[in-house]
């Protein structure tokens, strides 16, 4: 379904600390843009649809719109550097703007 790398497993327990939740579910949704492009979204969120799709990975609920369940298949979630900013990335294969990362 989905992989999310420890870096950003950590980032988002790191986040529901300071929060001050331990269990509140991560919702990420992926919207078809018109000009083919995906738009990424994200956020804790506690209210479930009938069509959602609840799994647990590393620790982190998550749940996701039955639309995006084709399109996060395969992605993967990190935290990274980039430019001196610290952010969550989707590598999403399914994307057409996707381009494996360099490996070093």
């Amino acid at each position: 379904m989905i992989k999310i790398s420890d870096a950003a497993a950590k980032q988002v327990a790191i986040s529901l600390e300071q929060m001050g939740e331990e269990k509140l579910p991560l919702r990420i949704a992926i919207k078809v843009m018109p000009d083919g492009s995906f738009h990424y979204s994200m956020g804790f969120d506690d209210h479930e649809n009938k069509t959602d799709k609840t799994f647990t990975e590393k620790n982190i609920q998550l749940v996701v719109d039955a639309a995006s369940i084709p399109l996060i298949t395969g992605m993967t979630m990190d935290y990274v550097e980039i430019d001196g900013t610290h952010e969550i990335v989707f590598l999403n294969p399914n994307d057409p703007s996707y381009k494996p990362p360099i490996e070093d």
